[in-house]
This record gives C-alpha cells, structure tokens and sequence, in this order.
C-alpha cells in the first residue's frame, strides 16, 4: 500500500477519490481542526481553559461512537449506556488511588493509566455481554426497558457501596497519566525546549490540558479506524442484517445471539475506555456523574448527528456537547451582558420578589432546557435523518415519507 502511494499518478487518483467522498472530507476537516485548534485558542484567549472544554467533549465523542454501534449498526436501543461508563471510570479510580487502603483490604495499588485504560475497557465488554446475555431476546420497549434498570442500578450500587467506593463522596486524588520520555517547549506554558525523564517530569497535568487534549485526539483517531473498519467487515454486514430484519438475518444463517452480544460488548467497550481517561483527567469520581441524562445525552448526540454514520455521530456529539455545555451555560451570562450594554439593566437586573421576577439572568438560567429542547424538536422536524446520516438511513427515511405519502392520497382520494 505505501508502495503504491509513492507512485505520484496513484497518490494524484486517491486525492481525487477522497475529494469526492463526504466522509473523508468531514475527517480531513476534523483533523485540520485538531491540529489548528490549540495555538489558534490559546493566542485567541491567552489561557487553555477551550482546549481543556474540547477534551473534555472528546469523552463524549467516544461515548457517542461506542453507541452508534449498538444503536446505529445493530439497531439495538440501549438507554442504560451511562452504566458501562461509571464501571470504566470506578475501575480505573480504584486500582488508581489511595481509596483501597481505606477499604476492608487495607492496601492501595496504584497500576499505570495505559494498563488499566485496557483494562477499563475489559471490565465494561465483560459487563456489557452480561447485561446482553439474558435479554437477547428482547426487542423494541423491553430491551430499552431492561437496560435503563442496568443503568439506574449500578449508580446506585457505586453510591451504596460506601466501604469499597467512599459513597456519594466519590474517589478522589486519582493518579495522574505518567510517560517515560517527554518533550518541553513554548507549546508547553512557554517552557524551553528539553527532555525530560521519569514520571515525576512526565506527569499530566490537571492545570495543564494539552497532553489530554493530544491523548484524546489519539485515541479518537484510533477508534474511528478501528470501527470503520469494524463497519465494513462481515461482523459489520451481520450488524447491519440483524438491524434491517433479525427473522431474515436468522434464517440465512446469521448468529444473531452472538451477534448482539458482540454489539453490547464493543459498545460497552468504548464506553469504558472513555470512563477511564474521565476519571484520569477530572481526579474524581461520583455517582452523581453518571445518571441517566448521561445515557439520553449520549442517544442524543447519534440520533442528532446521523445514526450509523460515523462522522455524523462525532458532529453530532460536538454540536451537543458544545450547545449544552458551552452555549446554554454561557447564556445568563451573555444575556445579562447584552441588556446591561443596551441600558435595560437596571429595568431588567433587579430581582422583584412582588411580582416573583428573579432578574434577566436567573430568568434565563430557567430557560436553559427549554432552548436545548426548542433546538432538537426543530433539527427533528427539518431534519429528521441528523446532520450528516448514512445513505442507507437516508434512503430509509425517505422511501418510508414516500409510503406514508401514498397511503395519505390513497386516504383521501377514497374520502
């Protein structure tokens, strides 16, 4: 293949094909923009405090991958994915920290971050097979149902469990991500160029998000090959037979046990990979970050960004991310400061407890969930296949709109 590719005519022929397909555009413009993105924010603000908010928005990229391939190519509707996420996270924080020499085993270990982010990641695939193992016969509604008691259970039992995971308290002090060899230089706060040695040198910062940021553009880029390629391979195919029609996939020979139970195993995977960088970067672990807005955040993101279309499910997660997080957040704030620029503040500001106005800015604040569920009603009626779908769901949307259509004129030409 690199071989081919030093050919200048076939280098020339595989710019033009990638050129000419929207999936490698969207990746050549996300990678572009990862690159670009940390120097232009930081001479933009003079702080790191945008690039520490996109990685951060990068866990929930992974998240909303590992979905896709439970919702989006399987067609599985799993509403207690925030479950495996708390078990990646609480695994990682306690074979990471001081939390279990408080606990009846009286001895704290603390393994590297790059073992237990596999690690994390086999302890989700385990649990997600076992969550998958008896409802495989479930479809629809009751599938959704059993996997949101999943993830309203085991929350609940990380907050129970006081003597193991300090309760609703949460693990806290969690070892930091360490390399054996590491480069200083102006991208680094202004330091000088040297190399440094050891884990003392070579530790993450928590003040510092540029080694997260580049991690999570690591792993994000690893993941994505590996399932597009996941995508593609007969295990792709079966995902997607098993979603258009089980009946037909089973009676040409398909496993369909096996084969949404590989679904739930790699979906949880992916989602405790995420919850082992999550608790790495946030030094801090709680049940209360694991509810079940998690899980409908995360479904929000697929749904919004395209289902089964991996660059859409990444713009989808960035859009929502960014909307909630950033947007809605900063919205008081902005509001307060455009009344006040305008001369309305002193009509606006001021908190009237005969009337019940709480002032511009907490007024806004109530308003926050109101505009996000404004916003996704209206993607949804404009666009009901996301922002950027698969061709096959587009196809799919559009050939049930013509049907409905028919049968609405066959309707009314009767009456």
């Amino acid at each position: 293949m690199i071989a081919n590719l030093r050919n200048g005519k076939t280098l020339r022929t595989k710019l033009r094909e990638w050129s000419r397909d929207s999936t490698m555009i969207v990746y050549g413009v996300l990678l572009i923009a990862a690159i670009l993105f940390p120097p232009i924010s930081t001479f933009a603000t003079g702080s790191s405090a945008l690039i520490g908010l996109v990685a951060d928005a990068g866990v929930w990229v992974l998240l909303a991958i590992g979905l896709n391939v439970v919702v989006g190519f399987a067609g599985l509707l799993d509403l207690g994915y925030a479950a495996f996420f708390a078990i990646g996270a609480y695994t990682y924080a306690l074979f990471a920290s001081y939390q279990l020499g408080a606990t009846p085993l009286h001895h704290a270990v603390h393994l590297p971050f790059w073992l237990l982010l596999f690690g994390a990641m086999f302890v989700a695939a385990t649990a997600g097979a076992i969550l998958g193992a008896p409802t495989l016969r479930l479809r629809g509604d009751y599938l959704a149902i059993v996997t949101l008691g999943f993830g309203e259970i085991v929350p609940r039992v990380f907050r129970n469990l006081r003597d193991w995971t300090n309760g609703a308290d949460g693990i806290g002090g969690i070892d930091q991500p360490t390399l054996p060899v590491c480069i200083d230089g102006p991208w680094s706060q202004g330091d000088s160029l040297a190399i440094h040695f050891g884990p003392v040198n070579c530790s993450f910062s928590i003040t510092d998000p540029s080694a997260y940021y580049v991690l999570m553009v690591l792993m994000l880029i690893v993941c994505v090959i590996l399932v597009t390629n996941l995508q593609t391979s007969r295990l792709g195919r079966a995902w997607a037979a098993v979603r258009e029609d089980e009946v037909a996939a089973a009676a040409m020979g398909v496993n369909t046990r096996n084969i949404k139970l590989l679904a739930f195993g790699i979906g949880a995977a992916f989602s405790g990979f995420a919850g082992a960088y999550y608790g790495a970067k946030i030094s801090l672990v709680s049940p209360d970050n694991f509810d079940f807005t998690v899980s409908i955040t995360v479904l929000v993101m697929v749904v919004l960004g395209g289902m089964g279309n991996i660059p859409g499910v990444i713009i989808g997660a960035l859009a929502v991310y960014f909307l909630e997080f950033k947007f809605l957040t900063d919205l008081p704030r902005n509001i307060q400061a455009l009344i006040d620029s305008i001369g309305l503040g002193p009509l606006l500001d001021n908190a009237n407890p005969a009337t019940g106005w709480p002032g511009i800015q907490d007024f806004t604040q109530r308003l926050n969930y109101l505009v996000l569920g404004s916003i996704l009603v209206l993607m949804m009626l404009l666009r009901p296949q996301g922002i950027l779908p698969s061709r096959v769901r587009a196809q799919e949307l559009k050939a049930e709109g013509s049907q409905d259509d028919s049968v609405f004129d066959q309707q009314a030409g009767q009456t």
